[in-house]
């Protein structure tokens, strides 16, 4: 077995390091035949590079490395398979054909809900308690090829995306191992998905996690809005503001951008300031969302508690 790994971000390491671990045949024989991943990015003002974690693997083990997919088009590399788990770049059709059976997906979604760059984002919001993996072949359209498994994984009540990132990729991780080989001697039918069913996503900018001052606001009284607030980075998608929800958007915006709002800090200051909302939580008895720790733009993290007492007079902007 001769497999390419596609990805950059550290959470999608176990993927790699359980198919060399399981696939291994000895010393210097590991299955993973080359690792494609972003390029070393210039850092602080020293201008340092910082290499992914995919990176630094491959290096450790003496694989070959390509900042680019199409890269692979210039190399006489032997390779059964391609797998790819959070890698940013849109794979050219040609690249897709080099692979004799094909390039496996992991999408941490149940596809074909949530396409796109923000599913887990998108689960935490739109969904109230189950999350979950689509392993698929891909194709030359953006998630959109044969279903080969899925499974499903519980939303704890107070998963970030961070938390429910890492915990689906270690267990997909399990999974892919167990289906490779069933799946290269053509055991597994695969499933067509359900175009009727689609949703998508988008890419997160900072802009995506802000809160609208007033709602914020009104749902840290008790109040219950009627009017719909837009969620732009899931297509065609609005929820209504409520303890509830904004609980989860705030968890769904950890650990980056991070819910934001912004503010004035009395009467007579002028340009708002922005407020990190760096946690919050449900009340147990009263159901109302209480914040617990914030940063206010140029300083340190601190209670909500904290913030009242220093900035009395801050009111949402």
């Amino acid at each position: 077995m001769k497999l390419i790994f596609f990805g950059t971000p550290d959470y999608v390491l176990p993927i790699l390091t359980s198919l060399h671990k399981k696939f291994v045949t000895g010393p210097g024989k590991s299955p993973i035949v080359g690792v494609v991943t972003q390029p070393p990015k210039s850092t602080g003002r020293a201008q340092l590079k910082t290499y992914s974690a995919m990176d630094k693997w491959a290096f450790e083990h003496k694989i070959p490395i390509f900042y680019s997919s199409k890269d692979l088009l210039d190399e006489k590399i032997e390779v059964d398979l391609g797998i790819l788990a959070a890698f940013s770049e849109i794979l050219p059709d040609a690249v897709i054909k080099l692979f004799p059976q094909g390039i496996l997906n992991i999408h941490p979604s149940l596809l074909p809900k949530l396409r796109g760059a923000s599913p887990i984002q998108g689960t935490i919001i739109t969904e109230d308690s189950v999350a979950g993996v689509t392993i698929m072949k891909m194709d030359e359209k953006l998630d959109h090829g044969p279903i080969i498994s899925q499974f499903k994984d519980e939303i704890k009540a107070d998963d970030t995306t961070g938390t429910l990132r890492a915990r689906l990729f270690e267990r997909s991780a399990e999974v892919l191992g167990e289906l490779l080989e069933p799946y290269l001697e053509g055991k597994i039918k695969l499933k067509k998905q359900d175009e009727s069913a689609v949703t998508t996503t988008r890419k997160i900018t900072k802009e995506d996690g802000r809160i609208p001052g007033l709602i914020l606001e009104s749902v840290l009284k008790g109040e219950v809005l009627e009017n719909a607030w837009k969620i732009d980075f899931i297509k065609d998608y609005s929820l209504v503001p409520s303890a509830y929800s904004l609980d989860r958007f705030i968890r769904a915006m950890n650990p980056w951008p991070e819910a934001w709002t912004l503010l004035r800090l009395s009467a007579t200051e002028g340009q708002a300031k922005r407020l990190k909302i760096l946690k919050a939580h449900l009340g147990e008895t009263t159901g109302i969302l209480e914040i617990d720790e914030v940063q206010l733009e140029g300083k340190n993290p601190v209670s909500w508690k904290q913030f009242k007492s220093a900035y009395p007079e801050a009111k949402f902007s």
